[in-house]
């Protein structure tokens, strides 16, 4: 018995040795290009209007990244990334009752500043650039819908918009999964003179990557 355990040890010695070598410490201080895709978990914080609520949805997340390491522990890493986000809201407008589910596609640019204390994990924290791809809305209005509907279309959506990521990356091998908290600065509305809601967009996002 004692001797099958040290044979099993022999095996599985260099190989436990050989991955957790391979888990991520080659690549805290190399360059790594990687891409990762997953799903954003969105909804609006810092809500302005007429007796407005929100409730989340899920969206779609991916693109690149690239690791810069500045020494062994530090390094940076910007991202170019795809992001759906939004929400399903509800509320009143012109005295009527209406509810709708808003989607919005984003280009997001966040630089992040990477701490690496262990091999296998990046702590990451930075500021985000986003421009705004594509906005869609579903529509529930109540008896006044064309009213409401027309000053939702007639909205200064902005385009450009600044914000802040943090998160962790857990690496195994090639394997990066990665989990992200975020929210924007600025609110939705470019002049602030719509009647409809003023909100800030706020998501949680988890996504699986891989370092080529």
């Amino acid at each position: 018995m004692k001797i099958s355990i040290y044979l099993l040890c022999l095996v599985i010695l260099p190989f436990g040795t050989k991955l957790v070598a391979q888990s991520g410490d080659g690549n805290r201080e190399r360059v790594v290009f990687g891409a990762k895709a997953g799903l954003n978990y969105s909804n609006a914080w810092d809500r302005q209007g007429e007796n407005f609520n929100s409730d989340a949805k899920a969206g779609f997340a991916g693109g690149v990244f690239l690791g810069i390491p500045i020494g062994k522990f530090l390094g940076v890493q910007p991202e170019l990334l795809i992001s759906q986000e939004g929400f399903k809201g509800e509320g009143t407008l012109f005295g009527s009752e209406y509810s709708f589910k808003r989607t919005t596609t984003y280009l997001n640019v966040p630089l992040q500043f990477q701490l690496k204390p262990v091999e296998f994990l990046a702590i990451v924290a930075g500021p985000q650039y986003s421009f705004l791809l594509n906005e869609r809305n579903n529509y529930n209005f109540g008896s006044t819908g064309i009213l409401q509907e027309q000053e939702f279309d007639n909205e200064n959506i902005r385009k450009n918009n600044l914000g802040f990521v943090g998160g962790a990356d857990i690496i195994i091998s090639h394997l990066v999964i990665s989990g992200r908290l975020g929210c924007d600065f600025l609110h939705n509305n470019g002049d602030g003179t719509s009647s409809t809601p003023k909100y800030k967009n706020r998501w949680i996002q988890l996504t699986v990557g891989f370092i080529f």
